[in-house]
This record gives C-alpha cells, sequence and structure tokens, in this order.
C-alpha cells in the first residue's frame, strides 16, 4: 500500500471561532486559482478524502498537478500514489509502464525536496520493480532516508532487508535496532520480528518474558501471529507458569 502525506485536517464546527468547511473549501480554492501551490495542496486532500465535499478523484489530481507543478512536493507525492495504484485514473494496463514511469519522477522530486514520504514509496518501487528493475542497494538507501525522517513503515521494511539479507549482508544486531525503533514507534508487525529475535537468539540473547512482552503488543496490534506465539508460551511455560486454558 502506498503512503499518502497527508498534512491537512479540518474540523467542521458551528462557531464563531472557526471557519467553516464551505468558507476553507472557498478560500482555498481562491488562493489556488491565484497560483498558490500549498493551498492547491491542501484542496487536492479535500476532494480526495472527502472533506465536507463529495469524493473527486478527478479534482484531487487535477489539484496535486498543480500543486506538484507550483513546486509543492507532497503534491508531486500524492499525485505518484494515485498514478501508480490508478486511483482516479482508469485502470488501464497498456498505459502501467507510463503511470509508474510518471510515479517515480514524481516520488523522487518528492524525495529529493526533502519529503520522506516521497522516498519511502520510491523504495518500494524500486523493491518491486515497479517501472525500474529491481535495485535492493537503491532500496536501502530510500527506505534509510524514510526511516530516519520518522517513516516507521520505512525502519520495518529496512530491518527485513537486513534480518533476510535482502540486497544487504545480514546484519541481526541492525535489524534488532530497526525492528525495535519500529516496535516503539508503533508497528506491531516489528514487534512481532523482535519476538521472534528473542526466541531464536538471532542478534539478541534468548529472553522469553522479553518475548512475551513483544508478543503480547504483537497480538493486541493485530498481528495473528503473535497471538499464536504468545499462546505457545502459555502452553509450554516459557519463561512464565503453564496455562492451558489461556493458550
Amino acid at each position: 500500500m502506498r503512503f499518502f502525506n497527508r498534512t491537512l485536517f479540518i474540523v467542521c464546527m458551528f462557531s464563531v471561532f472557526i471557519i467553516s468547511c464551505a468558507n476553507k473549501s472557498s478560500y482555498l480554492h481562491k488562493a489556488c486559482d491565484s497560483g498558490d501551490a500549498d493551498e492547491c495542496y491542501e484542496l487536492g486532500n479535500i476532494y480526495a478524502d472527502g472533506e465536507g465535499v463529495s469524493v473527486d478523484y478527478a479534482k484531487a489530481i487535477d489539484l496535486y498537478k498543480k500543486a506538484c507543478d507550483g513546486g509543492n512536493a507532497s503534491g508531486c507525492n500524492n499525485l505518484g500514489v494515485m498514478y501508480d495504484t490508478g486511483e482516479g485514473v482508469p485502470v488501464d494496463h497498456e498505459k502501467a509502464i507510463e503511470q509508474f514511469s510518471k510515479a517515480i519522477d514524481l516520488f523522487k522530486q518528492a524525495c529529493d525536496s526533502g519529503i520522506v514520504e516521497g522516498c519511502y514509496n520510491l523504495g518500494l518501487m524500486y523493491n518491486k520493480g515497479e517501472g525500474v528493475p529491481v535495485d535492493h542497494i537503491k532500496v536501502i538507501e530510500l527506505y534509510s532516508k524514510a526511516c530516519d525522517g520518522g517513516i516507521i513503515k520505512g525502519c520495518l521494511n529496512l530491518g527485513n532487508m537486513y534480518d533476510t539479507g535482502k540486497g544487504v549482508a545480514v546484519d541481526y544486531k541492525k535489524a534488532n535496532e530497526l525492528y525495535s525503533k519500529a516496535c516503539d514507534g508503533g508497528s506491531a508487525k516489528s514487534c512481532y520480528n523482535l519476538g521472534v529475535m528473542y526466541v531464536t537468539n538471532k542478534g539478541v540473547s534468548v529472553d522469553f518474558n522479553e518475548a512475551y512482552n513483544l508478543f503480547t503488543k504483537a497480538c493486541d496490534g493485530g498481528v495473528s501471529e503473535g497471538c499464536f506465539n504468545l499462546g505457545l508460551i502459555y502452553d509450554k511455560g516459557l519463561g512464565i507458569e503453564v496455562d492451558h486454558r489461556k493458550a
């Protein structure tokens, strides 16, 4: 799934102190028509999300194009997402390569402008070979930028690469650090992966108590494998008392 960079949050309330959605939209239209790329981007988010208006992907695409052409890198990023997924444009496999190429250019422009979501999305494309040859070295570079910029999925994906030796030498210690950072950032999948490392002695000493805590976080976060492994811990009494009912 591609990562949309959405920074606009509009609260619609009947209050003299808060601008209504209608007034906000009207203001953004005027500002965008006057050449304000940032406001075109925000207006594109409104139409893409249906904030106070009917969802209109065609309108969102037009607005993201204006934003991108005006130098708003986030507009380039979101437009790249829509080209890549076909959201708002007819699904046409014959034009897929062209759309991927456009997405790559847009994600690169966003990444080069400091929009780390663009780096993450570009990394996904190099990893899957969408419109470009698979290049794991490039993927590592892009995921690293994304992770350093606070994109938790970038840390998770980078951890997977060090864990499995995909495009880089296996480094369990590095994978452990990345999973830990992503887990602390709210990635349940990263908590699960880190728990597995504590059970299998990969980069860390075996610690069933720590694995128990991590699998609990993973299970609570919706990762079914975490629930299963937590059940095994209860069933076998690994670091805790046996509890078959809980298992």
